[in-house]
Formats: C-alpha cells, structure tokens, sequence
C-alpha cells in the first residue's frame, strides 16, 4: 500500500487504519513496508500512536495493535449515532428469538461496517464491530447496495474479488441479484461470505425512506440453512423497523 498521506496527520491516520487490518499485530518494518514509508517514519508514527494510547506494543514479540483508545472512539460514535445502547437491547431479543446471532452493519464507502453483533447461543458470529466485509459478498453488504440510488455506478467500481467459491464476482450477476433483493425486501445468501456459514438481512430505514443500516440473522450452515433463515424475515423486519424508530434524526 503507497503512502496516502503527506502531512503528519494523515500520516498518522493512514497507520492506524493499516494497525486495523492486522489484528495480530505488525511490526515497524512490516508498517514501513505497506505504508510505503521510510522506517524511521514509520516506527516515530508507531511511537505516537503508542504514546497516546491508540496503539499497544508489545515487547515480546515486537508487534504493534490498535489500542483501547480506538476503542473508547468507537463506543463514542457507535452511542451518539444510536449503534450501541438504543439497538443493542433489540438485537439481543431477536438472538434470544431465533436462536441465531444477530449483526448490525452500515455503509462505509464500498464496505459493510459491522457496528453491533449479538452471537447465538451456541455459535458466534464471524465478525465483530469495526469489521468491513465487501457490499458484493455479504448480506449485508448486498441489503446495503440494494438501496444505493447509483448501485450500478457502485458495482462498476467494486473489484468482486471472491471470498468463497460462491462468491457473486460477475456484474451482471451481481446488478440481477441486487433487483430481487429490492422485489423481495431482503438479501440471502449461502456460504458467499464466510465458508459454513449462510445470512439473512433487511434493510433498516427510518420514515424519510432514509437508509441507516442493515439487519442480519447468521447462522452455520450444519443447524439452520437459508430457507430456514427466510422463516424469520417478519421478525427481521419488525426488528428493522424498531430500530430504525430509535435512531436519532
């Protein structure tokens, strides 16, 4: 990845977002490598970032992580927008309903965001808050897209790389199945994101017509299969609606 930006800021923001795609940690020359900046750059951003909490680093094994001052962020913006505690206890009522954990994601440029999950009782969900997951291959990402005034200007500039073999990686596929999700209301798929497992989503929209968000059911593919998922398109939707109800406008 080339470096983006040219001031500190930037610089310093373009190091977190590459701290957030390695969980596991990266190291300075690692950070150097993909930002494209010069190490002694990279480990004096790394250092500050450490400095005021945004990342950890860990003496044993060399490697930086984000830190819980992302976190704190995070929760900041996930309560001011409504994510956190007005949705959170409504996605625990679906899960305890259906037996099957429970995602909230929205739209950040060509990605679905994971911004709350609620995990079933015997299986958890795949992603957790602040995961991206493409508009093409998700559920979520596919209920998101269906409701984009210019999906087919989006779709044009999605890469449709594959994440499983079942993955949509065809426009013309991709723009027929966008228009059955709009007919139907909802998007399905099985195994196109995460191999194993299938998912259910509605779109959340408030009484302007406004999109907020997307709503998913998950579950493995051994226990509940996509059909079965459709069975709980009603509590889907009147979830969606509550939702939608508690958001600020």
């Amino acid at each position: 990845m080339p470096a983006k930006g040219s001031n500190s800021v930037t610089k310093a923001f373009d190091m977190l977002e590459l701290l957030g795609g390695h969980a596991e940690g990266i190291s300075a020359a690692r950070a150097s490598e993909l930002s494209g900046h010069p190490f002694s750059t990279a480990y004096r951003l790394l250092g500050g970032l450490v400095e005021s909490g945004y990342a950890d680093f860990d003496a044993s094994t060399k490697a930086y992580t984000l830190g819980l001052e992302v976190f704190r962020l995070s929760q900041k913006v996930a309560h001011r927008r409504g994510f956190a505690g007005s949705s959170k206890d409504l996605l625990q009522a679906l899960t305890k309903t259906t037996g099957e954990s429970s995602i909230l994601s929205i739209r950040r440029d060509n990605a679905s965001l994971t911004v709350l999950t609620v995990d079933g009782p015997q299986f958890r969900t795949t992603t957790d808050p602040g995961d991206e997951s493409p508009l093409h291959t998700s559920a979520l990402g596919q209920a998101l897209l269906a409701h984009d005034p210019n999906s087919n200007a989006t779709i044009d500039e999605l890469e449709l790389e594959p994440r499983t073999p079942h993955s949509i990686t065809d426009p013309a596929q991709l723009r027929a199945k966008i228009e059955q999700i709009r007919e139907l209301g909802w998007a399905g798929q099985s195994e196109e994101n995460d191999t194993g497992m299938n998912a259910l989503a509605v779109p959340v929209i408030d009484l302007d017509g406004r999109l907020l968000a997307a709503l998913a059911l998950a579950a493995p593919v051994f226990r509940r299969t996509l059909d079965e998922l459709i069975e709980f398109v009603p509590q889907l939707t009147e979830t969606a609606s509550a939702i939608a109800a508690r958001m600020p406008r």
